[in-house]
């Protein structure tokens, strides 16, 4: 009897002690399980951290406000910018004008130094280029003044006030008796010459603007406002001074 429940109590014994090592060696596994799975985690946060900070670029001069796009911390006013852009609309359209000016005056350049036979480089009063072709081809009449019709002295007190800033008398005798008389050696452009037509001969009957080269303006009664030469068989002989406005 009593050897039975030594065998008994042994076998309880045995039994137990395999239940205690499967239940430690399941533990351990437990453990170990959970042991590599927080080292797996562990190994994995730097990497999400680093990841993170790589992405994580702070710029300078950028904010952002909740409820609003990212913005420039140097605003920028709505006004200014139209302001802005009218500023830009107004200095294109100065350069396109300025442009157009050049271009005018090229072309005015070329088309006179054609006809004055001059080269380009003489021609630099611009407005008095612009007065001759503005009233170029003007027809000639006794007592006109406007751009319908205009006779000799009437054109030379429009050209002498609208270029050179002078005023002249009406007819070609008071403008020849208020001029001071130079010689043909000394004509400059702006200069007047003087020329007897028709009736007495000492009356001075014809008048023009001297520009260069031997060459005038004036509103002549066979072809309108036209530029001649001194030296052409009618005007040579007709000539009778040149003089500068006083």
């Amino acid at each position: 009897m009593g050897d039975y429940i030594a065998n008994v109590m042994m076998n309880r014994i045995v039994f137990l002690t395999g239940m205690l090592s499967v239940g430690m060696l399941t533990s351990c596994k437990s453990l170990s399980k959970l042991t590599a799975r927080d080292n797996s985690a562990s190994k994995t946060a730097p990497a999400k951290t680093t990841a993170t900070a790589q992405q994580r670029e702070f710029l300078d001069g950028i904010e952002v406000t909740p409820g609003a796009a990212v913005t420039s911390r140097h605003k920028t006013s709505t006004t200014n910018a139209a302001a802005g852009a009218g500023k830009d609309k107004v200095s294109t359209t100065a350069k396109e004008m300025s442009s157009f000016n050049i271009e005018r005056a090229g072309y005015l350049q070329l088309k006179y130094a054609v006809i004055i036979d001059a080269t380009v480089e003489k021609l630099t009063n611009i407005p008095l280029l612009e007065t001759i072709d503005k009233w170029w081809g003007t027809k000639y009449c006794m007592g006109g003044s406007t751009t319908d019709c205009i006779d000799c002295s009437a054109f030379t007190q429009v050209l002498m006030r609208d270029v050179f800033n002078t005023t002249l008398p009406r007819t070609a005798q008071e403008q020849f008796d208020n001029s001071e008389k130079i010689d043909l050696a000394d004509l400059q452009e702006g200069d007047l010459v003087f020329f007897h037509t028709s009736g007495r001969k000492k009356d001075i009957t014809h008048v023009g603007v001297y520009l260069l080269n031997n060459k005038f303006v004036h509103a002549a009664t066979s072809g309108g406002v036209m530029i001649s030469d001194l030296n052409e068989k009618y005007w040579q002989p007709r000539f009778r001074g040149a003089g500068r406005a006083k």
